[in-house]
């Protein structure tokens, strides 16, 4: 076991303490003797002062003059005015008197309507009727059923026949009878087979119309 190490040690704290022990001393010295003083001076050197003026402020600027005041004329008190009254003239009386009462207006009553225009006219229609070609239509001897001439049947018949635009007939229909079918039904056989129109015409144009045709059946011979 050694005892080197704690020997060491004591020797080096004393070494310290005479280090430190030193050092106070050195700088008491220093500010007894005032070198510090010294350094400090030679660090700094001389101070200068300099005296700094105040500078005196502005003059203020001077108030603008008061406006001028216009001369005001002296108060001149208006005349005194008279007034003269008159008296005022007496009441008049007046009467009213009994006014008619004003007649009612009377207010015409208003005319009627004007009546309407009548329609206007139709159209002018220039109509020609169908005519036979050749003056008449007519039946004759050879036209007869045999039935009714061997029976001396005979008679007026009137038939309505519609003519076509061509002029020949379109459809017949019994208007008056002449008392026997067979001369009846026969007519309108003889019409539609031989009868021939020159056609109706309305404003010139041919057109279909119809016309009632009397014929008369009569047995040549003697019965």
């Amino acid at each position: 076991m050694s005892f080197l190490a704690p020997e060491n040690e004591g020797k080096n704290k004393l070494r310290s303490w005479l280090i430190v022990g030193l050092l106070h001393v050195f700088f008491g010295y220093v500010l007894v003797s005032g070198l510090a003083v010294r350094v400090v001076k030679s660090i700094t050197g001389p101070l200068e002062t300099v005296n700094i003026e105040d500078q005196a402020p502005p003059p203020d600027e001077p108030p603008p003059p008061p406006p001028k005041l216009e001369d005001i004329p002296p108060y001149v008190p208006p005349p005194d005015v008279v007034i003269e009254t008159t008296a005022p003239p007496p009441p008049t009386i007046t009467t009213q008197s009994q006014v008619a009462a004003p007649e009612p207006v009377r207010v015409a009553p208003p005319a009627p309507p004007a009546p309407a225009p009548p329609p206007p006219a139709p159209p002018k229609v220039e109509r020609v009727n169908p005519t036979p070609r050749g003056g008449t239509v007519t039946v004759g001897t050879e036209d007869y059923p045999a039935a009714s001439l061997r029976a001396c049947e005979q008679g007026a018949v009137a038939v309505q026949v519609v003519v076509g635009t061509d002029g020949r007939v379109k459809s017949c229909s019994i208007a008056q009878s002449s008392g026997y079918s067979r001369l009846d039904e026969r007519t309108c056989e003889v019409a539609q087979r031989r009868w021939r129109y020159n056609p109706g015409k309305e404003n010139g144009q041919p057109v279909e119309m119809a016309l009632v045709q009397r014929v008369r059946w009569v047995v040549e011979r003697g019965c």
